[in-house]
């Protein structure tokens, strides 16, 4: 069994540019791998994530050296994830693989291998993890599972970075819950309605931040690109923007967990939340119904 913790870091600002540069070295390996699959698939080959994994380290040191700054997972893992995308929309599960774009989803991955080779590369000693190439880095919680770390995720989200440790525990059987059953309807006045009479509110979070989101976003279309006063005035956005959608994850999480917790049998609507969104009054609200559905 493979859990995870997600937990803030609190980098120096040598570490921070080093997993921004990181971060970029995956993006350029992803957009690279993404090319050459086009060109090639549009040239009557079969391309694969393996053969562009050799490609790209056959070529990198005299095209790219300065890919040898950062752990050499980052670019590899880039295109093992690119080509697990490529599986999934030929499976008909996700939409063709598009190229990546600066400060939107910037992550990079680290994997430990095999259990007996390799398995230090990424430690967790309390409040702190070590991650190949920059070392130690403080985090802002200990990690809450004990076993083997298998891989550290670093992302970042606004001017923030956190790091996703995924750790592999024995399995274990879950005990039966005997709660009673529960019907649950979601609305847009309340986030959700049990069967049971008992409501969830919604928490409103870009209706109560709508009015400072436009306010923040007038003034960075006053800015001149290319200036430090809009690289700030986005990064305000951004940060607006993670609140707000934090202000959501913390809501529905307490709900779903206290539902799941005192019930057996859940119930719940099939809604086509997607084609709802297509209405631009509804739009707004429908967002946090979206994520619990």
């Amino acid at each position: 069994m493979i859990l995870a913790h997600k937990i803030a870091l609190d980098p120096n600002d040598r570490q921070a540019t080093h997993f921004a540069k990181a971060a970029g070295t995956a993006r350029f390996a992803w957009n690279w791998a993404l090319g050459q699959w086009r060109d090639q698939y549009q040239g009557g080959g079969k391309p694969n994530e393996m053969a562009l994994r050799k490609q790209l380290n056959a070529i990198k040191d005299e095209q790219f050296p300065w890919m040898g700054d950062v752990t050499k997972n980052a670019p590899q893992q880039a295109i093992k994830n690119l080509g697990t995308a490529f599986k999934n929309f030929f499976e008909g599960r996700a939409k063709f693989p598009s190229f990546k774009k600066k400060g939107v989803h910037d992550s990079f991955r680290a994997d430990n291998g095999p259990q007996v080779k390799g398995a230090d590369a990424v430690v967790v000693d309390g409040k702190r993890v070590r991650l190949p190439v920059i070392g130690w880095v403080r985090m802002r919680e200990p990690l809450r599972f004990a076993g083997q770390v298998k891989s550290a995720v670093v992302s970042r989200t606004a001017d923030r970075w956190f790091v996703s440790l995924q750790v592999e525990r024995p399995d274990r059987a879950v005990p039966e819950n005997q709660g009673p059953a529960v019907g649950v309807d979601l609305g847009i006045k309340a986030l959700a309605t049990l069967s049971d009479g008992r409501t969830f509110e919604g928490p409103k979070a870009l209706r109560k931040n709508l009015k400072k989101l436009r306010r923040v976003s007038r003034s960075l279309s006053r800015k001149v690109k290319g200036s430090s006063n809009r690289r700030r005035a986005k990064l305000k956005i951004a940060r607006l923007h993670a609140r707000i959608s934090n202000l959501r994850k913390d809501v529905t999480h307490k709900a779903t967990t206290e539902i799941a917790k005192n019930h057996g049998v859940i119930v719940i609507e099939d809604l086509n939340v997607r084609g709802m969104m297509a209405n631009d009054r509804l739009s707004r609200r429908l967002i946090a119904m979206r994520q619990v559905v």
